[in-house]
């Protein structure tokens, strides 16, 4: 089995609002990866003490820890038990009802000797490759759908869309909001690899068009998942600070990779990591 993690700040003087894991139950059967994309506050802060890296490492350490210790517990509830840990955690000091506490997207997968289970909320991505090399995203593909014009501020945005029926959802205070991801389950030998990765990395498929999903795993087998991230980084410096700011996006964003190839089920055990 081989794993390859690659998580890098948009802004070398930002903290990197991103988090992955990937975790190898001591049992050698199977195992799980976990990404989440911190959703950067406003500079007028979003009512909570903490930090989006804060929050991320809170809920992305109770997912790893609960994904590969409840092996029989659906990733929805896994979700909504890491999003009820995590808010307990600073419920006494800080604002959970304000619209920007902090929160993140979720992508979340787990396998085992006989499936594969998996999970998205928001707009990161997991791609999943069968033997054949057939590569299908798996996505919360909601904010692709809301008209540009609906996105025009954050104002209007928190007021009328994040959290809300008819907009988006993401991971904040609110367990009940597991039911809102998307999940997929298969059987482990219609998988041969997974590659979850943030928005950041993405754009390499969906913002700048370099290529499709089987391209985007393509380069990652060839260059590695820094290799990606690499690629992403000279479209945007092609792109410039004028063309990324007119898409109403970030110039350079947190962009993280994770890539994991499966072994077959009788090869559980054998475990080789690359980490970027």
């Amino acid at each position: 089995m081989r794993t390859e993690l690659v998580s890098e700040p948009g802004d070398p003087g930002r903290p990197n609002e991103d988090f992955a894991s990937v975790a190898l139950p001591a049992s050698g059967q199977g195992g799980a990866l976990v990404v989440l994309d911190g959703v950067t506050p406003p500079s007028d802060g979003g009512g909570c003490l903490h930090s989006v890296p804060w929050f991320t490492a809170r809920l992305g350490g109770a997912l790893t820890e609960l994904t590969v210790s409840l092996p029989d517990v659906p990733p929805a509830a896994l979700l909504s038990r890491g999003i009820a840990r995590t808010a307990e955690s600073h419920a006494a000091t800080c604002d959970l009802s304000h619209p920007r506490t902090p929160q993140a997207t979720v992508v979340l997968a787990r396998w085992s000797p006989g499936s594969v289970d998996c999970l998205v909320l928001s707009d990161s991505v997991l791609l999943v490759e069968s033997p054949d090399g057939t590569v299908t995203a798996v996505r919360d593909d909601r904010l692709d759908r809301l008209p540009r014009s609906a996105l025009s501020s954050h104002a209007v945005v928190d007021a009328t869309l994040r959290n809300k029926e008819g907009g988006f959802f993401t991971a904040a205070a609110d367990p009940s909001v597991s039911s809102r991801a998307v999940t997929v389950s298969l059987p482990r030998d219609r998988v041969r690899a997974l590659t979850a990765l943030t928005d950041g990395a993405t754009r390499w498929v969906d913002r700048f068009g370099a290529g499709d999903w089987a391209d985007c795993v393509a380069v990652i087998r060839e260059e590695g998942a820094r290799g990606l991230v690499r690629r992403v980084r000279v479209l945007e410096g092609e792109r410039g600070e004028r063309g990324e700011r007119a898409l109403g996006g970030k110039v350079h964003d947190d962009a993280t990779v994770v890539h994991v190839e499966l072994p077959a089920a009788s090869d559980e055990g054998f475990t080789r990591t690359v980490e970027g």
